[in-house]
């Protein structure tokens, strides 16, 4: 294929152009196509069409996403575009909303499914997990299906969620066209070859030459420069405020960073990825416990050579250690010891070890003489964004995001450790310094559509930060709506996140019920679900006018002692039994009145 001279080139060009084409397979051009429709889009160009499929009979792909945080439903929606570029029938849907019928009517499946904490189901998709999982599940023989699992190898249970669907469709009698594969949290990569892999499998099951897949349409701006995950945006500190009072045992600071010029904007419930750097000491203390030379030139995967101090400091989680990262060491220090506690049989001693460890204490505790700077860096991953829920509306801070953290900081096993983003922001970020940035979408923590529908919103500690920017948004929207903050934390004196905030929403209105849980400040510890119980009766009337429920937080206690305080609530407001209850409040769940965003 030759340009004609009527295109839009020189003669330099075009014969550049032309010899670029003829080396080119089909699935090259395919991808370079659905390339340049992505540029001339996102550049405000030529509106971009899909690239032409091949001439084969349209194949319909369903792909099933469950996420906690959004990051499977955005893969879900470009490999969405994708298919449909490539001339598939394709379409998204929530495993949340699912039913055993659209399964059975999918023919081909794809399954982009988080697992969240140690092996769990995301919040939204556990219902239909247990009834996927039951022994009622009908049979699939004529399905065919692939997996895309999301995960984090710092927990025992990496991909779990995924590996059941993907153990489970199997048993049912689907048909897998493409192996599962595992994603670790910087899954961009992985989840592309996966994809490639898919799409190559349907088009031959198609009858389609039209060779290699693309994966999704990169949404690549020509002109000017588009700040998001790809490309994070540099946001200033403008302010850093202590939020407790002098005598707490707690380190919680408002923060607040600049957003003018990114193009970014978010709404109230969303997140805040924020991209932090390792600290100087840990570094230093990495170096030193592996006899390093922070000069020494690494390769780092996307950025080319760097020395290996600054790589450790942007580039690599040096802090945290998991099991699979103890068995690539071991592959390197062939220790006897550690041979024996990664035996599968000797699972408690593993986990005993792991407890409050990090990395330098496995280069201190199984030293490995000589180790070679990029065999070290090769074990580990990259290091991954933090996320903070946004404790700021756009409404009342054009150009600001603002976010509520709380410092982590401990010993363990007589070192003092730290969290990486909670004190690089607190103790290494100067005020007018940048740190990379970008929104996160939180589709499943909304407020409703509506003004005037009630919310009660259980946020303790910094599980506070979402309703601040609720209640900012509706006082900025002049919402009339009714809303209730139970709020929790250590002591009244010094812990009272807001407070004065809270006392003016109160005054004008904003804010209609304000209930405290201070734990520490009586002999009998009291928390939200504590107050939420003593007010049953109110919290009752309230759902059953229709108010939305919200927890953020905890998830490994505080959220479940709340999920039960609320299947108490209804058992005794409404005289249900325990099952009754619990139907109840799942109802709740599956028409979004009760969000919950956790961790």
């Amino acid at each position: 294929m030759q340009l004609p001279e009527s295109a839009p080139f020189s003669a330099d060009q075009r014969q550049s152009l032309n010899q670029l084409l003829a080396g080119l397979d089909s699935g090259q051009t395919t991808w370079l196509g659905g390339f340049l429709a992505g540029v001339a889009a996102a550049s405000g160009g030529v509106s971009a069409a899909p690239v032409a499929a091949p001439a084969a009979a349209k194949l319909p792909v369903t792909v099933f996403f469950g996420t906690e945080s959004g990051n499977s439903e955005g893969l879900a929606a470009d490999d969405v575009a994708a298919l449909k570029s490539q001339g598939f029938t394709a379409k998204m849907k929530s495993l949340g909303d699912a039913t055993f019928k659209d399964f059975q009517e999918a023919q081909n499946a794809l399954l982009v499914v988080s697992t969240w904490g140690d092996g769990e189901p995301p919040d939204a998709v556990v219902s239909f997990f247990e009834e996927f999982m039951s022994g009622d599940a009908p049979k699939l023989d004529g399905l065919n299906f692939s997996v895309c699992a999301l995960g984090d190898t710092s927990y025992e249970k990496f991909c779990e969620c995924g590996k059941e669907f993907d153990r489970r469709l199997t048993e049912l009698g689907a048909n897998r066209i493409v192996d599962r594969v595992d994603c670790d949290v910087d899954y961009d990569d992985t989840h592309e070859e996966w994809f490639g892999k898919v799409v190559e499998a349907l088009n031959a099951k198609r009858g389609s030459s039209g060779g290699a897949a693309v994966a999704a349409v990169p949404a690549v701006a020509a002109a000017g420069v588009a700040y998001g995950k790809k490309n994070p945006f540099p946001a200033p500190l403008l302010d850093r405020v202590m939020l407790n009072g002098e005598g707490s045992s707690k380190e919680t600071w408002h923060i607040e960073l600049g957003l003018a010029g990114s193009g970014m904007s978010y709404d109230a419930g969303d997140a805040l990825a924020l991209i932090p750097k390792n600290a100087p000491d840990v570094v230093e203390s990495i170096l030193k416990a592996g006899g390093f030379d922070a000069n020494r030139k690494v390769e780092v995967k996307g950025g080319g050579e760097r020395a290996l101090g600054d790589a450790l400091t942007e580039n690599f989680d040096i802090t945290d250690v998991s099991p699979t990262i103890l068995k690539k060491y071991n592959a390197l220090a062939n220790s006897d010891k550690l041979t024996k506690m990664l035996d599968p049989e000797n699972k408690k001693d593993l986990q005993d070890y792991l407890w409050g460890r990090q990395i330098v204490d496995v280069l201190e505790d199984f030293p490995i003489s000589g180790l070679a700077a990029e065999d070290f860096t090769g074990l580990l991953r990259k290091l991954p964004p933090r996320l903070y829920s946004i404790s700021s509306s756009i409404k009342a801070h054009p150009d600001e995001v603002h976010l509520t953290i709380a410092s982590v900081r401990y010993n363990a096993h007589g070192r003092d450790r730290k969290g990486v983003a909670s004190t690089f922001i607190a103790d290494d970020l100067a005020v007018d310094g940048t740190v990379n940035v970008y929104t996160h979408a939180n589709k499943n923590f909304k407020l409703p559509k509506r003004g005037n529908v009630p919310i009660i919103m259980v946020g303790p500690g910094t599980g506070v930060a979402p309703f601040r920017s609720f209640i900012e948004e509706r006082a900025a929207e002049g919402a009339d709506g009714k809303s209730w903050l139970f709020f929790g934390d250590q002591r009244y004196s010094y812990d009272f996140l807001y407070q004065l905030e809270w006392q003016k929403h109160l005054k004008d209105g904003t804010l209609t019920n304000l209930d405290v849980a201070f734990s520490r400040d009586q002999k009998e510890k009291v928390y939200v679900q504590h107050k939420i119980l003593e007010r049953s009766k109110e919290v009752f009337a309230w759902l059953e006018e229709g108010a939305h429920f919200y927890v953020c937080g905890d998830a490994s206690r505080m959220a479940h002692d709340v999920n039960e305080a609320l299947i108490a609530v209804a058992m005794k407001e409404a005289r249900l039994k325990r099952d009754a209850a619990e139907y109840y409040v799942e109802d709740l769940k599956k028409s979004k009145r009760y969000q919950r965003d956790v961790y």
